[in-house]
């Protein structure tokens, strides 16, 4: 007897695992408000948020991770460069984030229900640290000698005036929903897909920590504390494991001269 390989075809999309669009549009744009609100709630701790940056730069000093200001000097030696990296900070965190979602939605919609998940857990926990650690970024601490290089040399998401800025909290640095979000980005990728190329989706948190610590609005730590962060919520939000029919993986297969043969048929089809 013959026996041939069977291979399954791609599966289409599970469309009975996608949630109604409506309701998440909404879902979604409601979590976005109240992060927007709670950060707006956090404001006015900037001498908090300054004694608790001091400490920040004193740990990480003491501990010996390598200075942001290493960072910022490759930046700084171009100005095409500094402000190429300040247009990814104010243009590429949230669209990027968007389009993942909105990929996984239409494409791996089981895989869009456990990266949402995600994300809410990691933005909610970032919410209340920023609540309990207001925190000033390292261009707001004048001890780190680090250059604004968004207000410097732009494009600039920020006003002018920290302390009086009403669309945003610039006292919220910790933890890095820029860095953390972007992991996040590359891990559901790299979850979602087969291709041999999807660990280059890596590169995406990679620059985003270059830019976010070299621009000079996060330290090391912050980028620490939301990888901490987004273990946990991996480890405890995960993947559902869909069943899938099976497929035999090998076919039995009657040549065609012994199906026609006298013996054959005289076997009753039994060999």
């Amino acid at each position: 007897m013959m026996h041939t390989r069977s291979e399954p075809a791609e599966r289409e999309p599970d469309t009975s695992a996608r949630p109604p669009l409506v309701r998440e549009l909404l879902l979604v744009a409601g979590l976005f408000l109240v992060y927007k609100l709670g950060r707006q709630a956090a404001n006015g701790h900037v001498e908090e948020a300054i004694r608790n940056a001091r400490d920040v730069w004193g740990f990480e000093r003491a501990a010996g991770l390598p200075g942001e200001a290493e960072v910022q000097a490759v930046l700084l030696h171009s100005h095409t460069l500094v402000e190429a990296a300040n247009t990814y900070y104010a243009a590429v965190h949230f669209p990027a984030t968007v389009a993942f979602l909105v990929w996984l939605y239409l494409r791996r919609p089981g895989h869009y229900v456990w990266a949402r998940r995600i994300l809410t857990a990691i933005t909610g926990a970032a919410l209340a640290l920023h609540l309990i650690f207001p925190l000033a970024p390292p261009r707001l601490l004048h001890a780190t000698g680090l250059v604004d290089t968004a207000q410097v040399y732009g494009p600039s998401v920020y006003a002018n005036t920290p302390t009086t800025d009403s669309m945003a909290n610039q006292f919220a640095a910790m933890p890095s929903l820029h860095f953390g979000w972007s992991l996040m980005v590359a891990v559901g990728l790299i979850v979602a897909t087969r291709s041999r190329w999807r660990y280059l989706w890596l590169l995406h948190p990679a620059l985003t920590l270059l830019v976010v610590v070299g621009t000079a609005n996060h330290y090391w730590l912050d980028a620490i504390v939301v990888s901490a962060l987004l273990a946990l919520a991996l480890a405890a939000l995960r993947l559902p494991v869909t069943r899938v029919p099976e497929h035999p993986r090998w076919t039995a297969v009657v040549p065609v001269q012994r199906r026609t043969s006298p013996a054959y048929a005289r076997s009753g089809g039994q060999r």
